[in-house]
């Protein structure tokens, strides 16, 4: 049975969406979701959520290079909480470093710089988390 699985990348001011399917392992970007200062625009996120029914959520963690968080990390974390408590749905955390430089890499490989709208860019991100979590999860079968 597969599952489908919603991915943020979390921002102060923009929330890049992505929904995937565990069969293929694959994602698809979704609108980018408006957030005011840090606190998401939770009425879009209930639409998308009530509009795909996913199984699961992930959430891009931001980290620095070396692994040690940013400003914006324990954002994330609590909007990872916030999302679980909300929604009763089982929310991960996967580490998004570098999913910003490759999602403009892939965007403006598509496009050129008109490509690299900053919705899209997050939206694409979302889709690196997404994809990035199928192959880190471990493997049900194995236990």
């Amino acid at each position: 049975m597969s599952i489908t699985v919603i991915g943020f990348d979390f921002g102060t001011r923009s929330i890049g969406v992505a929904v995937g399917q565990d069969l293929t392992c694959s994602a698809q970007p979704l609108s980018a979701v408006r957030a005011d200062g840090g606190k998401p625009d939770w009425t879009a996120i209930e639409k998308i959520i009530r509009e795909w029914q996913p199984d699961q959520l992930v959430v891009g963690l931001p980290l620095n290079m070396d692994g040690t968080d940013q400003k914006v990390t324990e954002l994330a974390r609590d909007f990872a909480s916030q999302l679980a408590g909300r929604f009763h749905l089982p929310c991960a955390l996967q580490d998004e470093r570098l999913t910003t430089v490759a999602a403009k890499e892939y965007l403006f490989e598509k496009g050129g710089y008109r490509a690299l709208k900053k919705g899209m860019v997050d939206s694409v991100s979302a889709v690196l988390i997404t994809e990035s979590y199928f192959e880190n999860r471990p493997d049900p079968d194995k236990n």
